[in-house]
């Protein structure tokens, strides 16, 4: 993994830490994303003069980022409807499986190779991203979560890992076969139209000025660091492969941790502590692989 791709994906999990965080200082949280998308597409759209020419998309790029657009609202979908059945001790680790699937999907589906270090580098990650919210230091509180598979919120957050790893195949596919920021102006341009669809209907209706007054500030500074987390990340994508790149791109959780702690007065234990090395760990790791 190269060292502009590395840093690239590094910058983009900051940004997506910082831009969580901005969501969770917000009041109205639906409302405020569909504000934090708006901003970054407006800021998208006043960008394009200053890039090269928009390149005629072809229907199979269009269609890439419809679907990669559906498969990330699905994946929030999914997330709230477990977050809303299920602790977040049980849901969060289950949402992390995507880093499961997604070197599988690298490999039978784009055909990337991943070196020895690679494999260990991610496997850290993965374990570290899953231990992160884990309440205890046992085998037993790891296999928690798998104990009732039949539980509903168990199941909306393992459909929701799987359909980030689709989106993620997706997302790779089209920063290969269109210049990135072009890719992710259609891909924004799509979640917003989706998320307004959302939006528009009535139990919304004064919400969205109502958060708009009281989190101005906010939205104002989620334009630009959103577009930066998403530019950033697809730049890498397509200097890295994406069995790397996604893994690595869990940095952000070590991010939020370090935020959590310093800006949030939030206790940091044993757990989130190991976690979080293991997830840098395994990030210098894929980085030496």
């Amino acid at each position: 993994m190269s060292t502009i791709a590395f840093s690239l994906i590094v910058f983009s999990a900051l940004m997506h830490a910082l831009w969580n965080l901005l969501v969770k200082r917000s009041r109205d949280k639906t409302v405020f994303i569909w504000w934090m998308f708006v901003s970054s597409s407006s800021l998208m759209i006043l960008a394009l003069p200053f890039v090269a020419p928009f390149p005629a998309p072809s229907l199979r790029v269009v269609g890439l980022a419809a679907v990669g657009a559906v498969c990330f609202m699905l994946y929030h979908l999914f997330s709230g409807r477990a977050y809303r059945g299920g602790d977040l001790s049980m849901i969060y680790p289950l949402a992390q499986t995507a880093m499961f699937w997604v070197p599988i999907w690298g490999i039978l589906l784009l055909g990337e190779k991943v070196s020895v270090l690679g494999v260990t580098g991610i496997g850290l990650i993965l374990f570290g991203a899953y231990s992160i919210q884990l309440r205890a230091l046992a085998w037993t509180e790891v296999i928690r979560p798998f104990r009732n598979l039949r539980d509903p919120a168990v199941l909306a957050a393992l459909a929701a890992g799987f359909i980030y790893s689709i989106g993620a195949v997706i997302d790779k596919t089209g920063v290969m076969l269109y210049p990135p920021f072009h890719f992710t102006f259609m891909l924004v341009l799509f979640m917003t139209l989706f998320m307004t669809l959302n939006i528009v209907r009535s139990k919304y209706r004064g919400r969205i000025t109502a958060e708009f007054r009281n989190s101005r500030t906010l939205v104002l500074i989620s334009g630009p660091v959103i577009m930066a987390s998403f530019l950033s990340f697809r730049y890498g994508l397509q200097l890295a492969p994406m069995s790397y790149a996604v893994p690595v791109r869990q940095v952000s959780l070590l991010i939020g941790v370090m935020i959590g702690v310093l800006f949030l007065g939030e206790a940091c234990g044993r757990i989130r502590f190991t976690a979080a090395v293991l997830i840098l760990c395994g990030a210098a790791l894929v980085r030496l692989g």
